[in-house]
């Protein structure tokens, strides 16, 4: 997930502690609490209204007036681009303390911001592999901590601990990466249905009620990450069955 920029249009209203700005969201996705890179300041985004309404997010391409707190909202131009950045003094040494025993954090990130941050720092590649590694585990705590506090559906947790694991196993390999057979025994035991009746399902997924077709778009997201196990995983083994047998269904579901 990329992390959230802002490109101005305009600015609306701003003082000495903030003020109101016009942007248009052009990568990630933009949530109140983030903190945003205005040259050497930071700007923390406080409100978002989108359609005459506070809105929690906005993806691109969309414009929204939000809110910024500090003096250098007065400063900004027309098509200046802000980036979400983590808050002050948050270094990764500062987040693995915090997500492992809880100490005080000033400006505690949200857990979505914070999974942001951590899957951007994960897939950087300028860093050296181990810094990526332990991104990457602070990545999979932020989601954990996403799941409890948006109270995310079972499959939905797992697509999103998926896609991190997933790259970690691609990018690092087994081991480092983590284990393969876990990945797919995890995700799998998602599911609630065989490969043979989510086929049945999926020959006539048309006419099924909205909650049933979305129920198969969720088993069908965990479906890219057990692939990305598969060659790791034995041919005999029953394990590597299940998921062959899953990525054949897995083009016909909706």
């Amino acid at each position: 997930m990329p992390i959230a920029e802002l490109q101005v249009c305009s600015v609306e209203e701003a003082d000495v502690t903030g003020g109101v700005c016009v942007v248009r969201v052009i990568g990630g996705t933009a949530r109140a609490g983030q903190v945003y890179a205005a040259g050497g300041m930071r700007l923390g985004l406080t409100r978002i209204e989108a359609r005459g309404h506070t809105a929690e997010s906005v993806d691109p391409p969309h414009a929204a007036r939000v809110h910024l707190t500090g003096p250098m909202v007065a400063l900004l131009t027309r098509g200046q681009v802000l980036t979400a950045v983590p808050p002050t003094g948050h270094t990764l040494d500062d987040l693995e303390a915090w997500l492992a025993a809880g100490p005080p954090l000033s400006d505690e990130p949200r857990p979505r911001t914070l999974r942001v941050l951590a899957v951007s720092r994960m897939q950087d590649e300028a860093l050296p592999d181990g810094i990526r590694l332990r991104w990457g585990r602070v990545a999979l705590a932020a989601t954990e901590r996403c799941a409890r506090a948006e109270d995310l559906p079972g499959l939905v947790r797992g697509a999103e601990l998926g896609s991190v694991r997933g790259y970690l196993l691609g990018t690092f390999g087994p081991g480092a990466g983590g284990d393969p057979a876990a990945l797919c025994r995890d995700l799998l035991g998602l599911i609630d249905l065989t490969p043979g009746q989510a086929a049945q399902e999926a020959a006539h997924w048309r006419g099924l009620p909205p909650a049933r077709i979305l129920h198969l778009r969720r088993i069908k997201g965990l479906l890219p990450w057990t692939a990305v196990a598969r060659p790791h995983l034995p041919d005999a083994d029953p394990l590597a069955e299940a998921v062959d047998a899953w990525a054949a269904v897995g083009p016909r579901l909706p």
